[in-house]
């Protein structure tokens, strides 16, 4: 894996321009303490922003940092365990549940599920399954185990990360996790999950 251009926020921030190589939405849903991001949208791992977007829907805080360069946006990627872009932050201190959604590459259609929140990462798992998408829990090269991962720093301390391969990004399929994961989080919220 290539390594990041920048080690934060603050030093990409002095390299990049707001509105001209990258955006940031945050959406703040007071009925809500579930956060849905993509650290890495836009044109940084393709795909994410739609996906996170969709599966927040009208219920969910969003958060999405954006790559809109017209090429190398993969400069702009700052590793999840170092990501410290303040709006996040910010809303992540007031979320008990992320959910980060990411891209890898991979020409199978795939999740890899990983992040500290063991029960949910089972509710995800079993919720993907049943929509026909395929799972690996472990033995991959994202576990997000690190407490420092942008998925784990809600108020909880645990959260879930999503790694969608490449070919399941670009397919119809991505749908049905939509689906799943807001199937999830709607029974999550609503105490039934």
């Amino acid at each position: 894996m290539k390594a990041d251009r920048y080690c934060c926020f603050r030093e990409l921030e002095r390299n990049e321009e707001h509105g001209r190589d990258f955006v940031i939405t945050t959406v703040r849903r007071t009925t809500s303490t579930c956060l849905v991001l993509a650290p890495h949208g836009g044109g940084i791992e393709r795909g994410t922003s739609d996906i996170a977007r969709a599966i927040a829907g009208e219920n969910f805080n969003l958060y999405l940092f954006e790559g809109i360069k017209p090429t190398d946006n993969g400069a702009l990627h700052i590793t999840s365990s170092r990501f410290d872009e303040p709006s996040c932050l910010d809303v992540l201190s007031s979320c008990d549940l992320v959910v980060a959604i990411h891209g890898c590459k991979g020409e199978i259609e795939r999740v890899l599920l990983g992040g500290l929140h063991r029960p949910m990462m089972r509710e995800v798992s079993d919720s993907l399954q049943n929509h026909g998408i395929h799972v690996e829990s472990s033995g991959h090269a994202f576990p997000a185990t690190d407490p420092t991962n942008i998925c784990n720093r809600g108020r909880t301390r645990q959260g879930v990360q999503l790694e969608l391969s490449s070919a399941l990004r670009r397919s119809q399929n991505r749908n049905r996790v939509v689906d799943a994961m807001r199937a999830v989080l709607l029974a999550r919220e609503s105490g039934a999950g």
